[in-house]
């Protein structure tokens, strides 16, 4: 699968990576299986779609129907975790500022999105900085 996430527990951080081809089946699945986990509920997402090559996605519908996927699963009452994406190709960040527009006008929905050309603008956003690196990677 070219996305893979894990969590960096001292900052309270999810990190999904993308990379070659990103489909929609993808993305859905990181949604259920990472948002799905209560014990997540209160941390920071970085989405780094900066080495997605191409986007397989069957309508732009699918955007909306992840945002509203999204918002289900934000925490009752609201939180302070955030949503930082990465997006460095213009096709990838046009459809990042789509979800961001989707989201924010999802009922329920408590995290606030911010696209970014850089990683270093994304993790300034989430309130963080310093290298992102995948446990046991050296």
């Amino acid at each position: 699968m070219p996305l893979r996430y894990w969590v960096d527990e001292d900052r309270k951080l999810v990190v999904a990576k993308a990379a070659g081809v990103m489909s929609d089946e993808d993305v859905f699945a990181y949604q259920h299986d990472a948002w799905s986990r209560r014990e997540l509920n209160g941390y920071a997402e970085l989405v780094d779609m900066s080495e997605v090559e191409r986007i397989d996605l069957p309508s732009v519908d699918r955007i909306r129907e992840l945002a509203q996927v999204a918002a289900s699963l934000d925490p009752a009452g609201g939180g302070s975790s955030k949503l930082a994406i990465v997006a460095t190709r213009d096709f990838a960040f046009g459809l990042a500022r789509m979800y961001e527009t989707y989201r924010e006008l999802q009922a329920g929905s408590s995290k606030p999105v911010g696209v970014f050309r850089t990683l270093q603008e994304a993790l300034s956003f989430l309130g963080h900085e310093g290298e992102i690196r995948p446990p046991n990677a050296t």
